[in-house]
């Protein structure tokens, strides 16, 4: 069965609790996404530029993108804005039943695990399953409660980090590639092997990555509750269209955040040492909202200025971000792991960022392709039977009660499609 193209190319709404600028932020966001991952997946030193040896170009590489890539920041704050879309959907403002979100966060936590035992250690699903319980108690909150809220968890969490770094500044000493080799060469050994090599070098490596989760939840919830604020504002909405509101937002704040950019890439990948990681990422805290602001209003201004056709890609990639970003990590595992090819730690920054390029490419072809013959993506159909605990489209069981809001629209579940 083919859907109407007019399901990703309309603007303002384009169904049912649907926003299409925030499908197109969506896809955009996966693309920095991409980026990030692809780095960690590729090898133990590809985040950094390399190894000891490694080029001035995938020394710059790396640090470009970790001065200019924020979007996991866009991806929390489109989950608190796709949660007050989705409610509004069911037709159930106070958030819905708690047997629904539950299955939800059962649904999402499920497939997160897979994820990250199979293809992707980093996995962010889990986290999101998570703090989406958290958020649901918080659903009743105001927007400048949740605002403030959300002030409250990152200037805390930013104190905490200056001042932990602050200290190891001050009392320690950098980490030498030669105290880092023998781990290094270990989880290169383990991610070249085989099926069970892999898996367990995943397992080895998966408390740490929670941990690490754990430490930066307080700004992950904030972002979801900026983005509920802005939602019960309608703010995409609103300001969506209004060409000289997102200019003033870009002009103001891109400064603002590159400028905390290339303090973060300077610390996390020189010239100052490893000692200094904390304090960049402290200040990371406290601007990347400014240049994930920037780069959500420029991209809204740029698609605004192009033929329809350049937010209908991106849109239709938003609509299945969650089969994206599971298939993204799918590709990088088979390449970089013994699964399939095995390059890990073989290819430099560069390269990788380059072929990073080209999947985007193909994933927003397929995206359009898929979304213009189907309702629902797979990881999308998946969550959704999950979440009403039978296939969309059928008909609830007798034996359950209906009530308002019990079988929501097509768009009630998309908004869990995040990475």
């Amino acid at each position: 069965m083919r859907y109407p193209a007019d399901a990703v190319s309309g603007r303002g709404k384009v169904g049912p609790g649907r926003v299409r600028d925030v499908d197109v932020l969506r896809g955009f966001a996966l693309l920095g996404i991409l980026l990030v991952n692809s780095q960690l997946m590729a090898g133990p030193y590809t985040a950094f530029g390399g190894g000891p040896d490694a080029t001035a170009v995938d020394r710059a590489a790396a640090w470009a993108v970790t001065a200019t890539t924020t979007l996991y920041q866009l991806f929390s704050f489109l989950f608190g804005y796709s949660f007050v879309l989705q409610e509004r959907s069911a037709g159930q403002p106070d958030g819905g039943s708690a047997g629904r979100q539950l299955r939800r966060t059962a649904g999402l936590f499920g497939l997160g695990l897979l994820h990250a035992v199979l293809l992707y250690t980093g996995d962010i699903l889990m986290t999101y399953a998570v703090l989406g319980l958290v958020l649901y108690g918080l659903r009743g909150l105001g927007p400048r409660a949740a605002l403030r809220v959300a002030v409250c968890l990152v200037a805390g969490l930013a104190v905490l980090l200056l001042g932990y770094g602050l200290l190891t500044v001050a009392f320690t000493q950098p980490v030498t590639p030669a105290q880092y080799a023998p781990e290094a060469a270990r989880t290169v050994a383990g991610y070249r092997g085989g099926f069970l090599s892999v898996v367990e070098a995943r397992l080895r490596e998966l408390p740490t990555t929670m941990g690490a989760n754990a430490l930066y939840a307080p700004d992950m919830l904030a972002a979801f509750l900026a983005g509920l604020a802005a939602a019960k504002a309608g703010l995409v909405e609103r300001r969506g269209r209004d060409r000289a509101w997102l200019r003033r937002v870009v002009v103001r704040w891109l400064p603002v955040g590159l400028a905390g950019g290339i303090v973060t890439a300077c610390c996390a990948n020189g010239p100052l040492d490893s000692r200094w990681f904390l304090v960049g990422h402290a200040v990371s805290l406290l601007t990347a909202p400014a240049l994930t602001a920037s780069y959500a209003c420029g991209l809204l201004l740029l698609v605004g200025a192009l033929r329809p056709a350049a937010g209908r890609v991106l849109a239709a990639s938003g609509r299945m971000a969650l089969t994206h970003y599971l298939s993204q990590s799918l590709v990088l595992a088979f390449v970089f792991t013994g699964y399939g090819f095995g390059l890990y730690d073989r290819v430099g920054t560069a390269v990788v960022l380059a072929g990073c390029l080209v999947l985007y490419g193909a994933q927003l072809a397929l995206g359009v392709w898929l979304m213009g013959r189907v309702r629902y993506a797979p990881a999308e159909l998946v969550l959704r039977t999950v979440t009403l605990w039978r296939r969309p489209g059928s008909r609830p069981s007798p034996r359950r009660c209906p009530s308002p809001g019990s079988d929501p629209g097509p768009a009630a579940d998309e908004p869990l499609r995040v990475p």
